[in-house]
């Protein structure tokens, strides 16, 4: 098998700016909601039972399954979305930021889900309140910012 390396600057920077436009990472979407105006709804895709598990304080449930009947009623286009699953490994939240795309809503992928939202130690959601679990070392320094 022979891999070509040579990839072009220019196809390669639309790739990338394009990526950049439709996706955002857990720090980002941390950031934004700490300021107190993030500008979009964060929208958690995942079921009942993992939402009950833990969740980012402040999203919305709305399970992938269930977003064809329910978005229309309980989202508003004008607030663009950025929408989550479980993690890395799972596309949920792929596939529902392209229905909500179908639909009409501009819609960003937070990437890592919310495995790396809990594994970065930022604030996690359950029926026992708010708490941040610790900083997996092996997915984010200790600072919870890998300085890009």
């Amino acid at each position: 098998m022979t891999t070509d390396w040579s990839t072009d600057p220019a196809d390669a920077a639309a790739h990338f700016a394009r990526r950049l436009a439709v996706e955002t990472d857990v720090s980002d979407v941390h950031a934004a909601l700490e300021s107190g105006a993030p500008g979009f709804v964060l929208l958690d895709t995942r079921s009942r039972e993992a939402w009950d598990q833990g969740h980012v304080p402040g999203a919305l449930h709305l399970p992938g399954r269930e977003l064809a009947a329910r978005a229309e009623a309980e989202l508003d286009r004008s607030v663009p979305v950025v929408a989550y699953c479980w993690g890395p490994g799972c596309n949920g939240a792929t596939r529902a930021a392209l229905a909500l795309s179908l639909l009409g809503h501009r819609v960003r992928e937070m990437i890592g889900g919310f495995e790396y939202w809990a594994r970065e130690g930022l604030p996690v959601e359950t029926a026992d309140g708010v708490a941040r679990p610790p900083v997996d070392p092996l997915t984010a320094p200790r600072t919870v910012s890998c300085g890009c």
